[in-house]
């Protein structure tokens, strides 16, 4: 009973991650983050 009790909570865990991952308004800092690594500019990196 445990387990599945678990189960179930770390599944809705996982789709509530996914769902903020996939979110579109994090479109614009995932997008921000993506490009750092590209960056040369100080004035670019938090």
């Amino acid at each position: 009973m445990l387990s599945g009790i678990i189960t179930a909570i770390l599944l809705v865990l996982f789709v509530a991650g996914w769902a903020w991952a996939w979110s579109p308004r994090r479109k614009a800092a995932f997008d921000a983050a993506a490009r750092l690594p590209l960056s040369d500019d100080a004035e670019d990196r938090p």
